[in-house]
């Protein structure tokens, strides 16, 4: 009952504070910061906080992007926002999470990725997922189980992802059930329509992630002619209704000229875009392709101009690759998060298509803790140059290895290529980039008299 009136207290409270910061100034904003640093116990979290303190005082592009959404969307979608992400899991969540590391002897992730169908109807190049089988799919109970024990251990924020999790028939009773998590969706935008605007505005806790390639001719070479049209009516539509949504870039060597353009990103800010999530093309699913990476003067180009984007665009950037530096280094195997796929194998990461757990014989807890996951961890602690986190196109002997460990097994035909026929390229391809990435990473990121781990003082 105490807990409960703490959490009530801690929701109004963090509420009040944020209706006001639509409208406050910088500096009432940043006083706000001191309340909200007495809320969570973990040093990391105040820091966080301390951090984006600071950001509102430089007037920051990115203070932008809570404005808008505590300004610009729908009340319903605003509230379970405020409720579900900024107190269940950013605040209270954080002391929930610390509290069972704790008594379990480790830290859970942040979140968890789950593919709870394969369906699809595109046929994209390069498809990291398109290797799956189409028809497996995660009962509602299943996805159920899996929610539930996320939040036992603090986790109120879960990413869905596929296939195309519209076609899951009952994908909305999940949100439903679960009304106190905060949902980021990555869809091909293909399938919205008025009638399931409706239903995102009924349950207030979902937000869209569209899947770009670029403008229509990049867009529709990759996946399907007139497709680009139906993404923007999609984005027409949930910005109509006063919804959230975000963008999702996939840089390749096709298309690299397009995200590295100004322009581009005006045009999805115009579009209505809140924020955009920018991966890199990893040679794993449909037709693997050395071809299709992003060169590593290509990929250092991106890094570089999302640095620029993010001092002048009032955009939310996260660059799953490049933000190494940001937030130490690789996040797989459940460092701060891991994948569920649509056949219930617990992967380290929705690219490291290999697992020695499945969902249907082992509890997402064992799964975290097994000999795999923590391997995993350790070799994570082992990269001085975090500009290289990965262990598949950075540190691809770390990646074979992982794949030979005792128990291990390919989630699906042809996963494992990338370990044995595409070896040789893959080595070649990360020594290409360390020849950039070492070299940028001491002059822009170590701090001189350090070694360059985790805890180095960043210099951007």
């Amino acid at each position: 009952m105490l807990q409960s009136i703490k959490n009530y207290s801690t929701e109004k409270i963090v509420s009040l504070l944020l209706s006001l910061a639509t409208t406050s100034s910088n500096e009432t904003l940043a006083r706000m910061t001191y309340l909200m640093e007495l809320i969570p116990k973990k040093e990391y979290y105040k820091e966080r906080i301390r951090w984006i303190r600071q950001l509102i005082r430089e007037n920051h592009p990115s203070i932008e992007f809570p404005r808008r959404i505590l300004r610009d969307v729908h009340p319903n979608q605003r509230q379970k926002w405020i409720t579900n992400l900024a107190v269940n899991h950013l605040l209270a969540g954080t002391n929930k999470r610390k509290a069972w590391a704790d008594r379990e002897g480790f830290y859970p992730p942040s979140t968890v990725v789950i593919s709870p169908t394969m369906k699809c109807n595109l046929s994209c190049y390069g498809c990291y997922a398109g290797d799956y089988g189409k028809n497996l799919e995660l009962s509602l109970d299943e996805v159920d189980s899996v929610l539930m024990q996320m939040k036992e251990m603090g986790v109120y924020f879960a990413v869905i992802s596929g296939g195309e999790p519209f076609f899951k028939k009952d994908i909305f009773e999940i949100f439903k059930k679960h009304a106190d998590m905060a949902f980021l969706v990555f869809t091909h935008g293909g399938l919205i329509d008025e009638q399931v605007v409706d239903k995102l505005i009924e349950v207030g806790n979902v937000m869209p992630a569209f899947s770009l390639e670029g403008y229509e001719a990049e867009t529709d070479a990759r996946r399907g002619a007139g497709h680009f049209k139906k993404v923007m009516r999609a984005m027409d539509l949930l910005r109509e209704a006063g919804l959230s949504f975000c963008g999702s870039f996939t840089q390749t060597s096709r298309n690299t000229h397009v995200i590295t353009d100004g322009s581009y990103i005006d045009m999805l800010l115009e579009k209505g875009v809140f924020a955009l999530w920018l991966f890199t093309y990893v040679p794993v699913g449909r037709e693997p392709s050395l071809e299709l990476m992003a060169t590593p003067e290509q990929r250092d180009l991106i890094r570089t101009r999302v640095a620029e984007f993010r001092a002048t665009k009032p955009m939310l950037f996260v660059d799953f690759w490049n933000d190494g530096p940001i937030i130490s280094g690789c996040i797989a195997g459940g460092r701060k998060y891991f994948h569920i796929n649509a056949n219930g194998d617990i992967e380290p990461c929705v690219f490291c298509h290999f697992a020695v757990d499945n969902i249907r014989r082992t509890s997402v807890k064992e799964a975290l803790n097994s000999p795999l996951f923590r391997r995993i961890r350790e070799k994570q602690g082992e990269h001085d140059n975090l500009l290289r986190p990965c262990m598949l196109i950075d540190h691809p002997e770390v990646g074979r290895e992982l794949y030979s460990s005792a128990g291990a097994y390919a989630t699906h035909e042809g996963a494992d290529e990338i370990f044995t026929d595409l070896a040789g390229q893959m080595d070649e391809y990360a020594e290409a980039y360390a020849t950039i990435a070492d070299p940028a990473w001491e002059k822009e990121f170590a701090e001189p008299g350090r070694d360059g781990k985790r805890g180095c003082c960043l210099k951007r």
